[in-house]
């Protein structure tokens, strides 16, 4: 009888053996497949995070562009301004003309009127 039982008992150990072997085979190979998809997430993050970088510096750099334009736009009107005011006097001529000189050229006024709604 305890030759039926040793038996019986090694049956049970080596069935037993052979479960925990296929378990740690299994945990091993779902470890695996976590870690390649963990890889593959850290890559496609670091993919789009790389593409959205590149974006934001064109991005950037678009608008440091467009700011540059605007500066010089902003510098030629002051320019402009200050070509169209300041080339205005009023002369004290004997008939009360305004001269108004644009561009190198004068011109002269000698009526105002109110101008027409």
């Amino acid at each position: 009888m305890s030759l039926r039982i040793k038996t019986v008992v090694d049956k049970f150990v080596e069935e037993l053996k052979q479960a925990l072997d296929a378990d740690i085979q299994d945990r091993i190979m779902k470890e695996r497949e976590m870690q390649s998809y963990i890889e593959e997430r850290e890559r496609e993050v670091a993919e789009r995070e790389a593409a959205w970088k590149a974006e934001l510096s064109r991005r950037e750099a678009e608008v440091a562009r467009q700011e540059a334009r605007l500066k010089m736009e902003r510098e030629n009107l002051e320019k402009e301004k200050s070509v169209l005011m300041g080339t205005a006097s009023n002369q004290d001529n004997q008939d009360g003309a305004l001269e108004i000189t644009v561009s190198g050229e004068k011109y002269r006024c000698l009526r105002f009127s109110k101008a027409k709604k």
